[in-house]
């Protein structure tokens, strides 16, 4: 049992280490104690807990932050992100209360930017609005955000 004892020590150490330099999901911590302790599910739970309890892991600090960082740096839209947390087992009113915080009206800007400089890029291509549609969808935004952003980017063009 000590050596159980010394080996949850260990890993919440080295655990809380790693979270004191950036931000972690419950779910990424919960995978790297897995790795470390050879799938001992009870030692996650509890170094989870612990870090939870004490403050070092906060899914919602988490999901803010990622949701700010894909949409303000990386241009994702509101699909994408919540696609993305989703993935690392976020819960959705989470999800919800994060995409609450991203700032529409820098994501609408955003994306018009985006779909410009794609635009540039294809417009001598006979399916460049197919083509530009798709990929505004990739990159996480609605079908409405995406056909909104052409129709302004197309107003704001003499050709088509």
């Amino acid at each position: 049992m000590d050596m159980d004892k010394d080996q949850y020590r260990r890993l919440c150490d080295r655990m809380k280490r790693l979270a004191s330099r950036r931000e972690y999901c419950s779910g990424d911590i919960r995978k790297k104690v897995l790795e470390a302790s050879e799938g001992d599910e009870a030692m996650a739970e509890m170094v989870v807990e612990e870090l939870v309890r004490e403050g070092y892991v906060d899914d919602l600090r988490y999901s803010s932050a990622f949701a700010r960082d894909k949409s303000s740096i990386a241009g994702w839209g509101a699909v994408k992100i919540r696609f993305a947390l989703r993935g690392k087992g976020i819960a959705k009113d989470l999800i919800d209360s994060a995409l609450d915080s991203v700032d529409k009206a820098s994501s609408e800007k955003r994306l018009e930017k985006i779909m410009e400089v794609k635009y540039n890029s294809l417009k001598e291509d006979p399916q460049w609005k197919m083509k530009l549609l798709r990929f505004g969808l990739g990159r996480g935004y609605s079908y409405d955000e995406v056909s909104d952003a052409i129709d302004n980017l197309l107003k704001n063009k003499t050709y088509e």
